[in-house]
């Protein structure tokens, strides 16, 4: 009975070993090349997750290189559950990113660059073109699939791509539409400085103006009031078919010079007026008088704005129209229907032989515009028809005295004086008079 008490504690405890020894693996388990035989599951995870490989995974960009914080996972526990018998056996280490999209998002946002458009800058001097600057647009959705693709893999690095991205608008594209349109200019007396000065004037008051696109120019509205107070100088205008002396003489040849100018970039021509007399700078029907009551008015048809130069230095105004051309080009010409003659000229006493005015015929004209494309003709449209007063000239000239046979016949017209007497004083100033 002792015995048998014993022999049941023997056995007893045999089983309880046998429990425990059932818990460790079995002598000849490999795990990625680790002898984990006789070793509990715990210890063989520990050991094995020991030798486990986290490989890290950077992202390379422009802007720098960026470490994805990542989590590690493996398959220890279910490998080695199932590991009853001797052999080698394998755990595989899984990464991951549960914030993948927000990385992604970080990682454009230090990369992508919004583009400069290119910028204009103009003023009475000209020009300046302010460079574009690229843009950078990030691939964000390939970045994100990279990522994914290499966390599945042995993968440490991923490539950012990036591409530049050209901005809406240009320095190619502004030149572009800041082609010459068209220029014109006249000449001047240099030496009539009061004039000079008046032309010159108004043509800087109009040099760096921009005619946006269906904008009208308003030749008054810019140049201002042909005052002293507006700095204008006195010189001789067209008055009521005279030439007379006014404040602002000369502006009107500014004022003809833009509008030849704005008739050969095609601006539309919405207001123009002619001179009571034909001018000498520009052909008939070609002149554009301004005043407080008269305009030049143009608008600019053009999808683009307009840019207008101007220039008064060494006896010429010139007017230069830049902005897009429309392919087309623009003449412009006059012709004369008939004349009419001035009066004889008038004749005045004075201290010098001079003339005083200088005559002018009178006449009808016409002007035209032409359009072309190439060499072909599209359209030639009447732009106005004037009639110019003529103008009797007038010469001052220093009278001759009377020649001694002059005085004999005066005399003898006159008769002898009646009864003998002397003639009055008086009445020798009136015959010398009539002589004259």
């Amino acid at each position: 009975m002792k015995y048998q008490k014993i022999a049941s504690l023997l056995l007893a405890g045999s089983f309880f070993l046998g429990s425990c020894g059932g818990g460790r693996l079995k002598r000849g388990v490999t795990v990625n090349g680790l002898d984990v035989g006789g070793m509990s599951q715990t210890e063989a995870l520990e050991r094995v997750r020991e030798h486990l490989e986290r490989l890290p995974l950077t992202v390379v960009s422009p802007a720098g290189e960026f470490a994805l914080a990542l989590d590690y996972a493996d398959d220890g526990e279910r490998v080695l559950k199932e590991a009853k018998k001797a052999g080698n056996y394998t755990v595989s280490m899984r990464r991951e990113c549960v914030l993948l999209e927000s990385f992604a998002d970080m990682v454009c946002l230090l990369n992508a660059k919004e583009g400069k458009d290119a910028r204009l800058e103009f003023d009475a001097a000209g020009f300046t073109y302010v460079p574009e600057e690229m843009g950078v647009a990030c691939d964000r959705a390939g970045l994100i699939e990279d990522v994914s693709r290499a966390l599945r893999g042995k993968e440490t690095r991923v490539s950012l791509v990036t591409r530049e991205v050209a901005p809406d608008v240009t320095v190619e594209e502004l030149r572009a539409r800041t082609q010459l349109l068209a220029a014109f200019s006249t000449k001047f007396d240099a030496g009539n400085g009061a004039r000079s000065h008046n032309i010159a004037l108004a043509a800087s008051r109009i040099a760096g103006t921009v005619v946006g696109s269906e904008q009208t120019f308003s030749f008054n509205a810019r140049v201002g009031a042909r005052t002293a107070e507006n700095g204008f100088e006195e010189a001789a205008v067209i008055q009521d078919g005279e030439f007379v002396s006014g404040v602002g003489g000369g502006v009107c040849q500014t004022s003809t010079t833009l509008f030849g100018a704005a008739l050969r970039a095609g601006l539309t021509i919405e207001e123009s007026h002619p001179h009571s007399l034909s001018v000498g700078y520009v052909p008939p029907s070609q002149d554009a008088m301004v005043s407080s009551y008269s305009d030049l008015k143009f608008t600019n048809p053009y999808a683009f704005p307009v840019y207008i130069l101007a220039a008064a230095e060494a006896g010429e105004v010139r007017f230069e129209i830049y902005g897009l051309p429309d392919g087309r080009r623009y003449e412009v010409e006059s012709r004369v229907l008939f004349r009419l003659d001035p009066p004889s000229v008038k004749i005045v006493e004075g201290t010098a032989n001079r003339i005083v005015r200088q005559e002018r015929a009178g006449l009808c004209s016409e002007s035209y515009l032409s359009v072309y494309e190439g060499e072909r003709l599209l359209t030639r449209a009447l732009i106005r028809r004037d009639t110019y007063a003529c103008v009797q000239g007038i010469e001052e000239r220093v009278p001759m005295p009377p020649t001694p046979q002059e005085i004999l016949e005066g005399m003898e017209e006159e008769g002898p004086p009646e009864n003998g007497e002397e003639q009055a004083p008086e009445n020798e100033e009136r015959g010398a008079e009539g002589a004259l």
